[in-house]
């Protein structure tokens, strides 16, 4: 019997997949990156043991694995090469509970987050993690990179919205880390430590997640247009000034614009600021940030009618979907203070400029998460690869991002795209302590190897 036949044997017939045009898929995710080859298999988990026995076979046999969900990352996390297994949670979609009286709610890794605040809603109560891919991302993955979203202006990231976790760790031992409860200091935050962790730490198969009574009463939408980015971004820094809190406050530059008008037919020129208030005094907040937007030479629409809020939100919804009918993409995920978000946006086109390479960027603006995505038709034997001044224009573009006192990730996470400069943000000593770390969880050196550290 060979170790890939034992692995068979300790599974549904159902669950391993070893079909050419299925391992194929499983090499990339959305960062434009593909492995080199395709993987030994999948596991396509529908039940907690079914990640178990996969990672006790692993863990006898020495085979590096990758945890994988959707596939909708955009760092190459997720990414599966040669004899490498996929352990697959993308299967595992159910809402387990709700608890109306605790706020929170019982989920399994796959369920995506549209599907999980539609179950959400006859209970009254939301999830609010909201990445622009909300559709398709799953839960599992804003787990593993620590999500923002849209949202994240006024409700933070994943981080604050997950309680608790069920971890499969490297040799099969399921652990539950966290809490229940709304306070619990009880040791070392192990869950805080998961969430970000892309894989490399353990398997998430389970979670309980805090939610909050879902939003009631009108929700008050702002668009503006100007002149250039510079302008929009120190508008909305003034904003945050202000000690406004919107919901959403987004902001997509000229060229994104321009390739976005050009994808959906819609006259649009500019750059573009999207700013959504919620809750007590709503109408108040978006009309004194319209106010604002004006001032700085915007040209400003306010709203309430749902229809026509939906229309200028998928101004910004739409913008990657965008990026990618020109080409190939690799998507970078930069944030700077948002004092320094003007800085940014003029040394992105300065720098796309000198290289001569296309380089829209969008900012989730009410946190200083900048996105500059490179557009370019790939190299290489996939045609995927990004030419030579796109990997020195990123350098230069994450280089400066620290400069301005920012990092090199906000929510994509590390993957495989990022790891070179890992060193340059977190210094010689950080990064052994993380490596420590890393092993403590994983001596083998199993999870994900060469993604994140």
């Amino acid at each position: 019997m060979t170790p890939l036949d034992e692995l068979r044997s300790a599974l549904p017939d159902r669950v391993l997949v070893t079909e050419p045009a299925r391992l194929e898929a499983v090499r990339a995710d959305r960062s434009g990156h593909r492995s080199d080859g395709p993987p030994l298999a999948i596991v396509e988990a529908e039940e907690v043991a079914h990640v178990q026995a996969a990672m006790r076979w692993a863990s006898a046999h020495r085979v590096p694995v990758v945890a994988r969900g959707a596939g909708t990352g955009l760092a190459g996390g997720a990414n599966a090469g040669p004899g490498e297994l996929v352990v697959s949670v993308d299967r595992m979609r159910r809402l387990l509970d709700v608890s109306l009286v605790d706020q929170t709610c019982t989920v399994e890794p796959g369920i995506r987050n549209l599907e999980l605040d539609e179950l959400l809603a006859s209970h009254g109560l939301w999830w609010p993690p909201d990445p622009a891919s909300r559709a398709i991302a799953s839960v599992g993955g804003n787990i593993a990179t620590n999500a923002g979203g849209l949202l994240c202006a006024k409700h933070g990231v994943t981080r604050e919205w997950v309680r608790a976790l069920d971890v499969v760790l490297a040799d099969g031992e399921l652990i539950r880390t966290g809490h229940r409860t709304v306070k619990g200091v009880t040791g070392l935050d192990i869950t805080a430590l998961m969430i970000g962790s892309e894989g490399t730490l353990g398997i998430v198969v389970g979670a309980v997640l805090q939610l909050r009574p879902a939003v009631t009463g009108p929700v008050w939408t702002v668009g503006a247009f100007f002149p250039d980015e510079e302008r929009a971004a120190a508008a909305c820094t003034a904003i945050t000034a202000a000690r406004l809190r919107p919901a959403i406050m987004e902001l997509v530059d000229r060229q994104g614009v321009e390739m976005l008008a050009a994808y959906t037919g819609e006259p649009m020129r500019g750059a573009f600021v999207l700013l959504q208030a919620d809750e007590a005094g709503a109408e108040e907040v978006a009309r004194t940030a319209a106010a604002m937007l004006e001032a700085h030479g915007g040209e400003v629409e306010v709203t309430d009618d749902p229809s026509r809020s939906e229309l200028l939100t998928q101004v910004r919804r739409q913008v990657h979907f965008a990026l990618e009918s020109f080409g190939s993409i690799l998507v970078e995920d930069v944030s700077v203070p948002r004092s320094r978000m003007a800085d940014m946006f003029r040394i992105c086109r300065d720098v796309a400029a000198r290289h001569g390479v296309r380089l829209p960027v969008t900012c989730h603006a009410g946190d200083g998460n900048l996105h500059p995505t490179f557009v370019f038709e790939g190299e290489g034997p996939d045609g995927l690869e990004p030419p030579a001044a796109v990997w020195a224009a990123a350098d230069e573009v994450f280089q400066a991002a620290l400069e301005l006192g920012g990092t090199l990730t906000g929510e994509h996470g590390v993957g495989t795209l990022k790891r070179r400069w890992l060193v340059d943000e977190l210094g010689e000593r950080q990064l052994a302590l993380q490596h420590a770390i890393k092993a403590a969880f994983d001596p083998q050196g199993i999870l994900n190897p060469g993604k994140a550290l």
